[in-house]
């Protein structure tokens, strides 16, 4: 058996091809091998969400998952979610309602939000701190998160309307 693979994925967009080790994990592959650090790693056991991406749209953890199982798949970090120089509105409203601070807990906030309002476009306070329960700030207290992105959800279905 080999301890290497080769592994074709789409990453923000770009297609990309590598030859990594078998247990390297998704957050060491994007950091190191892409040079995509804005992906953090923190308690690197997926208790604390710094290290959240998106997978086909959906919310994983990067230190947990091996970099052989996004073979295939569509991953989107915190350097593909702004266009060019303009930021989303996620981005934009994080900065309007003072939702990061050290900034450290903030890409995988992102991640975590950006699914939640792809899933659930007008969501409740409630509902984002549910969904937002699996990602720990040490700063903020999260209401300027938590504000941020009700701000951003009612921005996106102005500009839907």
């Amino acid at each position: 058996m080999t301890d290497r693979m080769t592994i074709s994925l789409t990453v923000n967009g770009d297609e990309v091809s590598r030859e990594v080790p078998v247990r390297m994990t998704l957050a060491d592959f994007l950091r190191h091998e892409l040079e995509l650090t804005g992906t953090h790693l923190g308690c690197e056991h997926g208790v604390c969400g710094a290290c959240t991406i998106l997978m086909n749209g959906r919310t994983a953890r990067s230190c947990l998952t091996l970099a052989v199982q996004a073979d295939g798949q569509s991953i989107d970090t915190i350097e593909g979610m702004a266009d060019g120089d303009d930021l989303s509105p996620l981005q934009q409203a994080f900065i309007d309602q003072h939702g990061l601070q050290c900034g450290f807990c903030t890409p995988g906030m992102l991640a975590t939000i950006t699914e939640l309002l792809n899933t659930i476009p007008d969501p409740t306070e409630q509902e984002v701190r549910e969904w937002l329960s699996g990602n720990a700030c040490r700063c903020t207290g999260y209401q300027g998160i938590v504000d941020a992105a009700l701000a951003a959800a009612k921005t996106l279905q102005e500009r839907a309307s």
